[in-house]
């Protein structure tokens, strides 16, 4: 989700909540976002644990990565399909690594903290 999209129903849901029950709306508003945040939490920690185990951008397959990436996946997304850290090839734009035991090696740049582009090298 984009964050001025999230802030933005932050505040419709505290004012939407003042406006129907009074401050106990905006008590139960602020639970909720407090909830939210929390799964959200849970969740990069979940990708950070799958990740810990495995060896800096390695995968067991590069053409199944390759396969399964899609435009618009997050880091945490991909990280979580990999079950590891990418290996990071450059700031502008931001470009991660993932290589195989066959030598096979998969790119992928990411553009506002979106995939955008990727790609399979293959060794000859």
């Amino acid at each position: 989700m984009d964050a001025k999209l999230g802030w933005v129903l932050v505040v419709l849901a505290t004012a939407s909540g003042y406006w129907a029950y009074g401050w106990r709306g905006v008590a139960l508003a602020v639970s909720v976002v407090v909830f939210w945040l929390l799964l959200q939490f849970s969740r990069a920690l979940r990708a950070m644990r799958a990740a810990a185990g495995a060896p800096v951008g390695i995968v067991p397959s590069a053409v199944m990565l390759h396969v399964k990436l899609h435009g618009g996946m997050r880091l945490m997304d991909v990280v979580l399909v990999t079950r590891s850290l990418g290996r990071k090839v450059r700031d502008e734009p931001e470009t991660y690594a993932w290589r195989d035991e066959s030598g096979a090696e998969v790119e992928i740049e990411f553009v506002g903290g979106r995939c955008q582009r990727w790609r399979l090298e293959r060794p000859n």
